[in-house]
């Protein structure tokens, strides 16, 4: 009798997490074999706009396998509509009447299992493989799990997964910025570049297609945030004379790469050719303002003044331009902010930009000093340069 390993997904795109943890399930679980099926339409989770066709999903994945002893089956591009795992394995289990069947998938997946399409079909033709990271709650969540499906004849195997975890949420940020490379198999980056994959046109847009492309790309709890943000913006730019396009563009952009881990900030510096000072490597919360203007240099191609509006809207730093001060207050105060003292920088906001520069400087100063955190450089020659300035 052989082990036959199934692990099923969009794979939209396939990257090196989904191959090593397939090749450690193998070994880990001495597999015979392992078929990597992607999914048709997922019953899990809505394709982004612009995604791939599944026939290129299918390409992108005999790519990755080449030279490994994983395999790719198109069970379920053959039989077409939705992709219900009970379907699948029933087939599978069909041709391989004799072997036992080992379905794979994440913890997320694991625990919400009976709330999947028959379950029951699935447990009885094929165990189930359970990756998981060792995290916090996570092994109590998938004993709890694990337990309530055997006393109703699932077999589970768990398998520690250790390679290091990468949604394909963030993969596609990272494609769209042009950092993604070392993530992806060899031929992978090679076929996403040739056919234009995850990569939205993002130069020469006007302001609707702007923030279509950045609502893509950040967080959906951050949107509210950024929109509020470009609006503020716009209010302010005309109030004092700044250019309202420029603040717009600055606004939607300025927290672009926000979503990005640290790791992955740090990867974007690297392949961008930045030096980082001792500061924003040993404070990587203030990064996304650099990367954020990187990108919106390098990537939607804007102008030397919305650049530096974002390079500066976290830390400040001296002699900055109503364009700067705009965006720097803008993100302190646009409307979804709630803290102590925003009323009083939104009255500024209007009366004297210089106040309520300077306020919201002092307000990040005696936060971060009451958290016994460092004061950016920048900061303290922001402050520094308004030393006249009254409040």
């Amino acid at each position: 009798m052989a082990r036959i390993g199934i692990y099923g997904g969009t794979f939209n795109p396939p990257h090196i997490g989904h191959i090593r943890a397939a090749q450690y399930a193998i070994s880990a679980l001495n597999l015979d074999r392992l078929m990597l099926i992607p999914a048709c339409i997922s019953p899990h989770k809505t394709l982004p706009k612009n995604s791939p066709t599944a026939e290129q999903r299918m390409q992108m994945l005999r790519i990755a396998i080449q030279n490994t002893q994983i395999e790719v089956s198109d069970i379920e591009l053959q039989r077409g509509g939705t992709s219900y795992t009970f379907e699948t394995v029933t087939a599978l289990k069909e041709t391989y009447p004799d072997d036992e069947l080992i379905f794979f998938m994440g913890t997320d997946m694991f625990l919400s299992f009976d709330k999947w399409r028959n379950p029951d079909i699935i447990m009885e033709k094929a165990a189930l493989g359970v990756f998981y990271r060792g995290e916090k709650g996570e092994v109590e969540a998938i004993s709890q799990q694990k337990t309530l499906l055997e006393a109703q004849g699932a077999k589970i195997y768990l398998v520690e997964n250790p390679v290091t975890e990468i949604s394909s949420t963030e993969l596609r940020r990272l494609i769209a910025f042009r950092c993604a490379e070392d993530l992806l198999p060899k031929g992978v980056f090679e076929y996403i570049s040739s056919n234009d994959l995850y990569t939205p046109v993002c130069k020469n847009l006007t302001e609707e297609q702007l923030e279509k492309v950045v609502v893509s790309l950040i967080k959906p709890s951050r949107v509210n945030h950024v929109l509020g943000c470009r609006d503020t913006a716009v209010s302010m730019a005309k109030h004092w004379g700044a250019d309202p396009v420029d603040a717009a563009r600055a606004g939607l952009l300025h927290d672009v790469t926000k979503a990005l881990t640290t790791s992955q900030q740090l990867t974007l510096c690297e392949k961008y050719g930045i030096v980082l000072d001792r500061f924003s490597y040993t404070n990587p919360k203030t990064l996304h303002a650099l990367t954020g203007s990187l990108v919106a240099e390098r990537i939607f191609g804007e102008n030397t003044d919305v650049v530096a509006a974002i390079a500066s809207h976290t830390t400040g730093k001296g002699n900055m331009t109503t364009l700067e001060k705009i965006i720097y207050v803008a993100d302190y105060m646009e409307p979804n902010r709630k803290f102590p003292g925003v009323d009083e920088l939104r009255r500024l906001a209007y009366e004297d930009l210089d106040k309520a520069l300077k306020l919201g400087l002092m307000m990040t100063i005696k936060l971060l000093q009451e958290q016994g955190k460092e004061i950016s450089p920048e900061s303290q020659e922001a402050l520094l340069a308004l030393e006249q300035v009254e409040i």
